[in-house]
């Protein structure tokens, strides 16, 4: 192995990705091929029940090139990404989807800026191909709303897709957290980043896994893992309605001492009291949302278990090299 050209390790996590898996291998590395870089492509099988782990291993046979982390079961995106990370062998590291949304044909253009001293360089998007009106409106809304909230500051209409310096994926791989919002923890750690901007196309092929309940709890995620508002918000809810209701019965006592009471104003009490109830169950369900998260955090459970681990040439060489000094 050439120690002066680096080793490039492109981390795809893939669920049910048989229709355009093959498409997207053969995309990549035609890209790669014109690189005077060494390749590693890690695919991450999450659990699919398609011809998705069968199509990888076929690959593998054909190219060493590939990594095969092929987890116990389906955890979810953001925990297999996390996998893709940990087994990565790479100098930097490229972060992207099997469906071809993000184009590959971007990936020179990453690696141009890690070279130029970037940590992490992040796929911007200016066009969202393919998608509905209804979701780019509620991805558009839900990151202007996490900036406004959060204390960290999370790029805007940006996906996993980018390149990640060796320390950053060091830096990342310490988290031990089970509940995952990466695009956050990639802003959290900081260093050197920038963005480049792309348009974003539709799917080639196949549907995408992300239905709004996924994308409902993925952003709940986001959330309460970057910033404690939603409890504070609640608390000014509380505060202001407390206020309200200790000025509406004075109210209530003053007009009961000029004009008597004739035990009117039931429905008003009626709204009163629904009001208050609602307050307070939205704010129960808010910090059950809190509770649950360090209810699962407290067990401490592993973030993942793997079936099979197949390394690359390159990342055996690499793990023998390491385990030598």
């Amino acid at each position: 192995m050439n120690t002066s050209q680096p080793l490039i390790s492109i981390v795809v996590p893939v669920y049910n990705e048989d229709e355009v898996l093959l498409e997207f291998h053969e995309t990549v590395i035609k890209v790669m091929s014109e690189l005077p870089v060494y390749l590693e492509i890690v695919y991450i099988n999450d659990g699919s029940v398609d011809n998705t782990l069968k199509l990888i291993n076929d690959l593998r046979n054909k190219d060493k090139r590939i990594t095969l982390v092929d987890l116990s079961r389906n955890f979810g995106k953001e925990i297999a990404l996390s996998a893709g990370l940990h087994k990565a062998a790479g100098d930097a590291v490229v972060v992207i989807d099997a469906d071809l949304q993000d184009p590959p044909e971007l990936i020179p253009r990453l690696i141009k800026e890690w070279e130029n001293g970037y940590d992490v360089v992040y796929a911007k998007r200016t066009r969202r191909g393919g998608e509905s009106f209804l979701k780019k409106t509620t991805a558009h809304f839900f990151y202007r709303l996490i900036q406004r909230i959060g204390k960290i500051s999370i790029p805007e209409d940006t996906g996993d897709f980018r390149i990640l310096s060796r320390r950053a994926v060091s830096a990342l791989n310490t988290f031990k957290e089970q509940h995952r919002f990466m695009k956050g923890l990639f802003a959290w750690i900081g260093f050197k980043q920038k963005a480049v901007h792309y348009q974003r196309d539709a799917r080639r092929a196949g549907e995408s896994k992300w239905n709004y309940w996924h994308l409902w709890n993925f952003a709940l995620d986001g959330i309460t893992s970057f910033t404690i508002a939603p409890l504070k918000i609640s608390t000014y809810i509380g505060l202001i309605t407390a206020l309200g209701a200790f000025g509406y019965g004075i109210y209530m006592l003053i007009d009961t001492l000029l004009h008597g009471n004739d035990v009117a104003g039931y429905p008003s009490l009626i709204v009163i009291i629904l009001m208050l109830g609602g307050t307070q169950l939205v704010a129960i369900g808010i910090l059950g949302e809190y509770l649950g998260r360090i209810f699962n955090e407290t067990k401490q459970r592993p973030l993942y278990f793997i079936n099979e681990y197949l390394p690359s040439e390159l990342a055996a060489e690499k793990q023998l090299d390491n385990s030598k000094q």
